[in-house]
């Protein structure tokens, strides 16, 4: 992954949050969340990928801080949100879709912010459709990034077998706490094991799920990001939200997100996409704009992560062009 600083002439310089805070949603779920740059500019949301990732300070730098005012939250169970899917215990029941979608809503009303652009990449950009489409009149602009939709040959490609075909030595790591030999369902094999009591069961399984992706999602390898991935703690909730989600496909019908984008045709919306995007390949992002001709379509060199500089730039140039309107 690219080094920060070496987005230095791409994104905007760093900053602090002027405010910050625990939102109760119901279930006994408290979601963080955060503002910075400008209280009295632009409203954009940003939607972080996973589900699980959470947030980092990075992300607040793709914005113009004297033209927005820049919401940024973890969803529930990761980062700095209450309770954490890392503990012992985790009850995921109350961490769906349509859960997120309701925060959203909730944290919009809370922060008084009549409506805001939506800004998400990966897994925020599935979550940013659903709740763009269930609430349109919310929404002034959509930027989307790596898209994924939850389909379920989305599922199979990365977790199944195509992926591993182009990137082998980190799909064997993958497949390790598997059973030798295992040819099912590895994704509903995993749930047995990142929701196993046993530490020495669910840690390694959590990791390994984690570390696929990190060493995945970059055109050029980096182990500092899969260092970072190998946290235990963040590598546990990261690997069982996404696996709760995945194993109930989003809570979503097959195809749904793409085949309501009627709701949101009216909307303006970027969609950057990299061409050599391993865990979102490029095929989802087609769909959507097959569904969606009026977005802006931008397919570039790069892998899956936002930081990689033909993405960032594309992303920047899209949050300029609407910081005006």
């Amino acid at each position: 992954m690219t080094d920060p600083d070496e987005l230095g002439d791409i994104l905007y310089p760093p900053i602090r949050p002027y405010a910050h805070g625990r939102l109760a949603v119901g279930e006994g779920q408290q979601v963080y969340w955060e503002e910075c740059g400008n209280p009295n500019g632009k409203p954009v949301v940003f939607v972080h990928g996973g589900p699980g990732g959470g947030i980092v300070a990075n992300y607040r730098r793709y914005f113009d801080p004297q033209r927005y005012r820049v919401v940024l939250f973890d969803q529930r169970g990761c980062g700095r949100s209450l309770p954490h899917a890392s503990e012992p215990g985790a009850d995921l029941s109350a961490n769906t879709t349509w859960h997120l979608v309701a925060d959203m809503e909730k944290l919009r009303v809370d922060r008084g912010i009549d409506s805001w652009q939506v800004f998400g990449g990966s897994w925020g950009s599935a979550l940013g459709l659903a709740y763009a489409e269930a609430h349109p009149e919310r929404v002034t602009e959509l930027v989307l990034r790596g898209i994924f939709t939850l389909r379920r040959s989305e599922i199979d490609w990365y977790y199944n077998g195509g992926a591993g075909h182009l990137a082998p030595l980190w799909w064997r790591s993958f497949c390790e706490p598997l059973s030798a030999g295992f040819s099912g369902d590895r994704v509903a094999k995993y749930h047995e094991l990142l929701f196993d009591p046993d530490p020495a069961v669910h840690l390694p399984a959590g990791v390994a799920w984690t570390t696929w992706e990190a060493a995945t999602s970059t055109l050029e390898y980096s182990q500092a990001h899969v260092d970072e991935f190998s946290d235990p703690g963040f590598a546990l909730a990261f690997a069982r939200i996404e696996n709760h989600y995945f194993v109930h496909a989003g809570w979503m019908r097959e195809g749904q997100l793409i085949d309501e984008v009627a709701k949101i045709r009216h909307l303006p919306g970027v969609i950057v996409q990299g061409l050599y995007d391993l865990p979102c390949p490029v095929t989802t992002a087609e769909a959507l704009h097959r569904a969606w001709p009026e977005a802006d379509y931008h397919l570039v060199l790069a892998g899956h992560a936002a930081s990689e500089p033909a993405i960032a730039r594309q992303l920047v140039a899209a949050t300029d062009r609407f910081a005006g309107k």
